[in-house]
């Protein structure tokens, strides 16, 4: 059943007086079993609808004639998540702090989820009616963390005896005409090197249906660093952007496409400069951390001829330690245009550690910190990475609570620098 989460005003759900906290029990006479399933169901022309009430009481049924591509406009309660039930040895969330909030804790390895947001799972806890419904509803592209196609080294990665089974997984859905984004979480010593190698080709013969493969260098906390696993070496980063562009000349020449991509992070370990906007094809895996980087820094030349005046302004600029060094040679130039002056603010993360460095997990209370050491501002640019939809930092500092501490300065959230200077 799918719970009622709100209705959409004006629309045929709203028409039919259907309430919130109502569940709909079947669609024509088929049971609905997620939102997944409500969302192909309500693509009908003619709808009879079964609704439990909120109230309770007896099964209600509701006949609905409408456009095929018209929506009820009942938005569905979120679903419960499948949990994961892998023992992966480089899991981040072993690497969380004790009192982090419940759903950073929450391990998920759902298909929807994937289908519906692009997170990636493993495949690993799907029977055989699970794979008859992702291809009986097309649910594709799907995001699948393969890791290793070797079975040994991913079932010693996922620690689960059904991790070995992941080619054969990804044929079934390729021959079925889906079609899956890929992933390598490279751990040194465990699948780079010979079973890196293997990895590649082996998704590359499953054919075109496998869209892509990124490789991302393994992310530690100092909660699990070097418990088993250990971060790349600068030399080993080296060696898997070699292999990757092995890979990428072989797609390139046979089908157009550059096909594998070395995440940002692996860029910045071997100390090489990220590249330009034409490795990353038509950005398919920017949220994967593939090419935010370099849409960063495209987008902030695009945006210096935008910059407005700010004459005498002092304005700091918030990142992690990651970003620090890539943000520090053109706030010169922005302060040119601008007439601003802006100022570096690299915060390091007491929470994680320091080898956690992405501008996205940065606690609040760190920025406060690292903030209120400093002379007042006149404006402080965060970044929005940092804060989720309920405007929370990771450690659940709410940015209302930054800015009522920094007042009167004004604190701005944004994507890209240039998009935030155009705030103020």
């Amino acid at each position: 059943m799918v719970r009622i989460g709100d209705v959409l005003p004006g629309s045929i759900a709203q028409e039919l007086k259907l309430e919130i906290g109502s569940r709909i029990v079947r669609i024509n006479g088929a049971l609905v079993r997620d939102g997944v399933d409500f969302r192909f169901m309500e693509a009908e022309e003619r709808l009879e609808l079964e609704l439990s009430p909120a109230a309770g009481g007896a099964v209600v049924v509701y006949e609905v004639e409408k456009d095929a591509a018209e929506p009820l406009g009942v938005v569905p309660a979120p679903d419960p998540v499948r949990e994961c039930a892998n023992k992966c040895v480089f899991c981040f969330i072993d690497g969380n702090p004790t009192g982090v909030r419940r759903s950073l804790n929450l391990r998920d390895d759902d298909f929807r989820l994937s289908f519906t947001y692009g997170s990636y799972v493993t495949l690993t806890n799907l029977g055989p009616k699970g794979f008859e419904r992702l291809i009986e509803q097309r649910l594709s592209p799907l995001y699948v963390s393969v890791h290793a196609t070797e079975p040994e080294v991913r079932m010693r990665l996922l620690g689960v005896p059904r991790g070995g089974e992941i080619v054969a997984q990804l044929r079934r859905l390729v021959e079925a005409g889906l079609e899956a984004h890929t992933q390598v979480v490279l751990c040194p010593e465990w699948n780079d090197g010979a079973h890196l190698d293997c990895t590649l080709d082996d998704l590359w013969q499953l054919g075109a249906g496998v869209l892509s493969v990124s490789v991302v260098p393994v992310g530690l906390t100092r909660y699990n660093l070097d418990r088993p696993v250990r971060l790349l070496a600068p030399q080993e980063a080296v060696a898997a952007l070699a292999q990757v562009e092995r890979a990428r000349g072989r797609a390139l020449r046979e089908r157009g496409t550059g096909w594998a991509y070395a995440a940002d992070e692996l860029f910045f370990i071997a100390r090489t400069a990220p590249p330009q906007a034409a490795y990353y094809d038509d950005w398919p895996l920017t949220e994967n951390g593939v090419g935010a980087v370099r849409r960063f820094l495209d987008g902030f030349e695009a945006g210096l001829r935008r910059a407005p005046r700010l004459p005498g302004k002092r304005v700091a600029v918030v990142t992690g330690t990651r970003m620090g060094p890539v943000i520090a040679p053109l706030l010169p130039r922005l302060a040119a245009r601008t007439g601003a002056d802006f100022e570096l603010v690299v915060v390091e993360n007491s929470l994680f550690g320091d080898t956690v460095n992405t501008a996205g997990l940065l606690p609040g209370a760190d920025v406060l910190r690292a903030l209120e050491a400093r002379p007042r501002f006149d404006a402080v640019l965060m970044p929005a990475e940092a804060l989720n939809d309920d405007q929370l930092c990771i450690d659940d500092f709410p940015l209302s609570r930054l800015a009522e501490r920094l007042g009167p300065a004004a604190v701005i959230p944004g994507y890209e620098l240039t998009a935030a200077v155009a705030a103020l």
